[in-house]
């Protein structure tokens, strides 16, 4: 089972190490994970130097039944066998088991302290060797602006973010290998197209900012009808909505993914009690996404792999984990020549 989070700890990260290390512990600890025996946790604590951290966090749990799997160790260069459990946070720039990076300061202009990057990671089971790599990409900071091109700027920020991890991931210092990409992309839905869409016929009203005569927010009103059109388009998904999700399609050749059949994950209220509830700040989008180069998806669309064998869906309606909701990915791995048992051994992935 691989976890990636982001956002460790929130927006408060350096008062909420405690818990986000109790979390950590009730997993380790619990009823349902006292068959994984082994495990890697890699947490970037590292909130002290606005420079280096991501606040990015990967988990990993080794069923007992999986007998021969092993982690890549980056400055070695070489796969070393894992045995118990281990936790990597404060050390974790050290670390020669992850490849841990910043994007650069000028990938997103006007943001000081951004804490966009990635974590990569390398592993073996059995005769199968793939990287599972943790991401988050740059967000829309201001509706307007993401409505005022087609992409937006934030879109051409996110492509330009997402090709540095392909770049880096398949340049020339390692053996290539699948990949798995799973974190917040945060995939917006064009917002340029899809409001001239959908408010066609209504009005847009601009709203500045007294104190600096900028566009603040747009209000569209509907003809003969005096209410705020976006405040009444989202409250249920809907299908056609993925018409509007255009930015993975400028890497259709490099990376992959089933078919979405789930809701928009998010922004969902951060009240535990109105949990399946989206809040009115930003429009509902696909942020929440589990990626594949063309190799990694060979792995999981095999014949002999029933359809039912492949989940790709949210963890539920009810589950409240901020105003993003959990997406995961349940697969069979190919089975071994002459170990018709091994294609029992599953493999699941958390965003």
């Amino acid at each position: 089972i691989a976890i990636h989070c982001q956002e460790l700890g929130g927006k408060s990260a350096d008062t909420s190490a405690s818990d986000v290390n109790s979390f950590v512990n009730e997993l380790f600890y619990s009823d349902p994970m006292k068959e994984f025996t082994r495990a890697r946790v890699y947490l970037d604590q590292n909130y002290s130097s606005p420079e280096l951290y991501t606040a990015l966090g990967s988990m990993y749990f080794i069923h007992d039944s999986l007998k021969n799997i092993r982690q890549f160790d980056f400055e070695a260069k070489q796969f070393r066998k894992l045995t118990g459990r281990e936790i990597c946070a404060e050390k974790l720039h050290s670390s020669p088991m992850v490849e841990r990076e910043k994007f650069p300061k000028d990938y997103y202009p006007g943001s000081k302290f951004s804490r966009k990057g990635f974590i990569r990671t390398r592993w073996s089971l059995a005769d199968c060797a793939f990287d599972l790599v943790n991401i988050h990409l740059f967000h829309d900071a201001n509706n307007v602006v993401a409505w005022e091109e087609s992409p937006s700027s934030y879109s051409g920020m996110r492509q330009k973010a997402l090709r540095f991890v392909l770049d880096r991931i398949t340049d020339q210092r390692y053996d290539k290998l699948p990949y798995f990409l799973f974190g917040d992309f945060n995939f917006r839905l064009d917002s340029r197209t899809l409001f001239d869409t959908l408010c066609s016929a209504a009005t847009m009203q601009a709203v500045k900012d007294p104190n600096t005569n900028e566009v603040d927010r747009l209000i569209f009103r509907e003809s003969g009808n005096d209410q705020k059109v976006s405040c009444l388009l989202f409250t249920d998904y809907n299908s056609p909505l993925l018409e509007f999700d255009k930015e993975l399609s400028v890497f259709k050749d490099r990376l992959h993914e089933l078919e979405i059949s789930f809701p928009p994950s998010y922004p969902y209220s951060e009240d535990r009690h109105h949990g399946k509830q989206y809040m009115n700040t930003r429009c509902p989008a696909w942020c929440d996404r589990i990626l594949m180069s063309p190799s990694a998806k060979d792995l999981v669309v095999k014949p002999e792999n029933e359809e039912k064998s492949i989940l790709y869906d949210n963890i539920g309606p009810n589950v409240c984990m901020g105003d993003h909701k959990p997406v995961f990915l349940s697969f069979r791995l190919p089975s071994r020549a002459g170990k018709p048992n091994e294609n029992k051994r599953k493999c699941c992935v958390v965003q």
